[in-house]
This record gives structure tokens, C-alpha cells and sequence, in this order.
């Protein structure tokens, strides 16, 4: 029997994630990683989405997307469903990629879209990936400083502009929480 719909939004900023089935690997390499940023190109050329952040770390994957219309399941069933498509059909395997459907909050306050932009960039320092945010290649933090080429469907000057205009402001946020959890021994 088929999952009712979500109950979604137009015109609605989204704080989305999607797990790989059983902690298992949703990126095996940077080819597949690449082909994920080609299909959400794609979705947000089809579906007119404004991505302001993400990060892709070996199991998941976080975005901070704006949608114009309720159409955020139709969207995510594109990009995550073209993407274990092609993933599986590579690899040789079938069955589910990803676990169950994707994870979403609406985001309400300019507080909220803050601390999202700042939470999604730091994952993969959080993760033990990198030291740094801006070591790793695939989030969006590297575009936003300008130490990166930011691809035509990132809209990292929303974020700039969330913290006042200046690229150094959001650098600062992101270095507080670092520097926090440094002192805290988190």
C-alpha cells in the first residue's frame, strides 16, 4: 500500500537529509558525489529549488533548500530516486539506497536558518572527516568563502547576506561553535 503524501509548503525554506539503508555508504567515491550535485542541478532547474547550503558526508546528506512551490516530495523523489537508481545499476546491486524516505523541518526563524547554515557545513568536521570545514570538498562552505567556484544552483550570497553582508561573519559563527567545542572537549 502506498505512503500518503507529505503535507509540504510553497514558498517554504527546508532543512532536508537523507540516510543511507543501515549506515551503509550513499557515496562510494567522488563520481558518485559528483552525480549528485548533476541531479540536483537538475531538480532545482525542474522544480526552480534556491539550495543556500549542503554537505555530503559518506552516509548522508544535508541540504538547506528553498522551495517556491509544495513540491518538495515530487523534488526528492527525483534527486534521491535518479541518484540509487543510477548508483545501483553501476554497482550491480538492487534494493533500497536510501532509508525509507528523506528527513525534513521546515526552518520559521532567521535564528533557525543561521544555526542550519553553520550545523550542515561543521558535519563533517563532526564527523571526523576534516579539522576544518573548509578542507572538505563536498559542502558548500568552500563556495560560499569564495575559495571555490559556487555552482549556478547554490545561492551561498543568501547566506553571506543572512550575516550581514560580510563572507567574515559567517566564517566567525562557524569558528565559534569549532573553537566551543575545542574548549568543551566535545
Amino acid at each position: 500500500m502506498p505512503r500518503p503524501p507529505r503535507t509540504t509548503d510553497a514558498d517554504t525554506l527546508y532543512h532536508v537529509w537523507v540516510r543511507a539503508t543501515g549506515g551503509g555508504a550513499l557515496f562510494v567515491d567522488s563520481d558518485d558525489r559528483q552525480r549528485l550535485l548533476r541531479i540536483l542541478k537538475y531538480t532545482c532547474e525542474k522544480h526552480g529549488w534556491l539550495v543556500y547550503a549542503y554537505a555530503q558526508l559518506t552516509t548522508h546528506h544535508h541540504m538547506l533548500v528553498w522551495t517556491p512551490d509544495d513540491d518538495l516530495s515530487r523534488g526528492m523523489q527525483l534527486l534521491s530516486g535518479v541518484y540509487a537508481q543510477t548508483f545501483n545499476r553501476e554497482r550491480g546491486r538492487f534494493g533500497h539506497l536510501v532509508s525509507a524516505r528523506f528527513s525534513s523541518k521546515i526552518v520559521e526563524t532567521e535564528a533557525q536558518a543561521k544555526e542550519l547554515c553553520r550545523y550542515i557545513v561543521l558535519n563533517p568536521v563532526r564527523a571526523g572527516i576534516c579539522e576544518r570545514p573548509e578542507q572538505w570538498p563536498w559542502s558548500s562552505y568552500r563556495a560560499t568563502l569564495g575559495l571555490a567556484p559556487a555552482p549556478a544552483w547554490l545561492h551561498s550570497d543568501w547566506v553571506v547576506r543572512l550575516f550581514g553582508r560580510d563572507v567574515d561573519e559567517f566564517r566567525l559563527f562557524v569558528d565559534a561553535a569549532l573553537e566551543l567545542e575545542a574548549r568543551s572537549g566535545v
